[in-house]
């Protein structure tokens, strides 16, 4: 199975989640959007640890079976009919999700998030999982990357 990551699921592994971990360390290959790298990028500049931050996420391209996914024409093409028939159906989602969600059915990929409104999708193979009891996604995500609490 191919996962790709959203901005979330990314955030989730580096903080140890361990469903998350185990359905990464089970997948034949991790693709991350280039979507969700610039979601990162800005988080990390947006916070005290860049460097670290930054070096941890280009390790983990350079792991064997972890690629950068590049937006393409296709990725274009399919982000249109994405936002159209969200549009449509009168459930809007983030401009950076359908990005997201056109990369990873792009190549065919499932996608791993906590975000729900991916369900909205036609067609997107999304597998949610649930941040840690208690545990806010946004917070944690901005704080895991800022060093500072929402």
């Amino acid at each position: 199975m191919k996962i790709a990551l959203d901005t979330n699921a990314y955030s989730a592994l580096m903080r140890g989640h361990r469903d998350v971990a185990s359905l990464i360390r089970r997948a034949e290959s991790v693709l991350i959007p280039a979507v969700t790298a610039g979601e990162l990028l800005y988080g990390f500049r947006a916070g005290s640890r860049f460097d670290e931050n930054s070096t941890r996420l280009v390790a983990l391209l350079a792991a064997p079976g972890v690629d950068l996914l590049p937006v393409t024409l296709t990725t274009a093409d399919r982000f249109g009919r994405i936002a159209a028939q969200l549009r449509e159906k009168g459930t809007p989602i983030s401009t950076n999700d359908i990005w997201i969600a056109a990369q990873a059915m792009d190549v065919g990929a499932d996608l791993l998030s906590s975000d729900t409104h991916f369900s909205a999708v036609d067609g997107l193979a999304w597998i949610p999982f649930s941040p840690a009891d208690g545990d806010s996604v946004r917070e944690s995500v901005w704080e895991y990357h800022t060093g500072r609490a929402y």
